[in-house]
């Protein structure tokens, strides 16, 4: 952390700097898989871009675009892939199905919450797992956005106990979409974020899950059904990254390199900080309103959790059968760290009635 902060603060000190303007030097665009105006678009992409432009003083511009304009919003990772575009802002939660270690770094339920997982991510090694794995595909990667825990659902039905979630058509994504189908009997579906109002709306799904309360407000999934359920279970944290291919990143001069990841860096926090903010007066929002908010029990909640790191558990197994270890490694190591935060963060004070 004491490293960080030096960074941050060489960063800032350059800004004070009596220096001439440099002629930039780098430009990407970079397309992320929510539509352009969403709280995911401007609280990390375009936050992000700002915090390149004054950290490297305008020799870097991010280019941001929402999804479906450069590439379809769920492509980004495959449109970097293929040389379609420079750079790209997505969630591994989008890149489960081809390799479940990304469950890991999407957040799953039974997870760690924000306030353990940012620690994991940025002092005991996370960072660097996920570094690792996306260099493995070519890629560099930078984590930009840390998200508060998510509202499980907005929900044209109530859903109260396990057996409640028989059937239901359910808009999910990721471990979740998993969990659902194969403990619970759910029928999960996928579709692009930019279409779950309508589908919501139009009783397409019975249910949906997004992001946190201040990211699902702008978007009125609350005016669109009349259960609000919570708490965010199967999301308890997610984390998206920006990722580029890695001859892109080794075309930037050496000492841009390190004001890009400080901005990264930054953005995450100053997101993460802000999702909290936002997300209180969102909740005040809601429990004004005309929804009925569905707060489950803790035995639905533990059962829930329990579900989700059995998947997760079995998952790293047969992927460590199959000849591939990593993720029984990572998983492991997530396990070890959640364990010892839970044992020993019990002298933290969180303002909970």
């Amino acid at each position: 952390m004491f490293d960080r902060l030096k960074a941050w603060g060489l960063a800032a000190s350059l800004l004070t700097a009596a220096m001439p303007a440099v002629a930039q030097e780098v430009t990407w665009q970079v397309p992320t898989s929510v539509p352009e105006g969403s709280p995911f678009y401007i609280n990390f992409l375009e936050r992000f871009a700002d915090n390149v432009d004054v950290l490297t003083q305008g020799r870097v511009e991010i280019e941001p675009f929402g999804a479906g304009v450069l590439v379809p919003a769920l492509q980004v990772y495959d449109g970097v892939k293929d040389g379609i575009i420079q750079a790209g802002h997505s969630t591994p939660s989008y890149r489960v199905n081809q390799d479940p270690i990304n469950a890991i770094f999407a957040g799953f339920p039974g997870g760690m919450g924000p306030e353990a997982y940012i620690t994991w991510i940025y002092e005991e090694g996370g960072k660097e797992a996920l570094y690792d794995l996306r260099a493995k595909e070519g890629f560099k990667s930078l984590v930009v956005g840390i998200g508060s825990s998510e509202i499980m659902a907005h929900s044209n039905v109530p859903v109260k106990t396990a057996a409640d979630l028989k059937g239901l058509k359910y808009r999910t994504s990721g471990p979740w979409a998993e969990v659902m189908r194969e403990y619970f009997g759910a029928v999960p579906t996928v579709v692009p974020p930019g279409e779950i109002y309508t589908l919501l709306q139009r009783k397409g799904v019975d249910l949906i899950e997004w992001g946190p309360p201040s990211g699902n407000l702008p978007e009125g999934f609350h005016e669109a059904a009349k259960y609000i359920i919570v708490p965010g279970v199967h999301q308890p944290t997610f984390l998206w990254e920006v990722v580029l291919k890695q001859e892109t990143w080794d075309a930037v001069a050496d000492d841009l390199k390190p004001l890009i990841e400080t901005a990264a860096e930054l953005t995450t926090m100053q997101g993460l900080l802000h999702f909290y903010a936002e997300d209180v007066k969102a909740l005040e929002t809601y429990s004004k309103g005309k929804n009925e908010i569905i707060t489950l029990d803790a035995a639905f909640i533990d059962e829930l959790s329990a579900a989700g790191k059995d998947w997760i558990s079995k998952k790293s197994e047969a992927e460590k059968e199959a000849g591939k270890p990593e993720m029984a490694a990572l998983l492991a190591d997530y396990n070890t760290f959640m364990d010892r935060w839970s044992a020993e963060s019990s002298y933290l004070i969180r303002n909970q009635n």
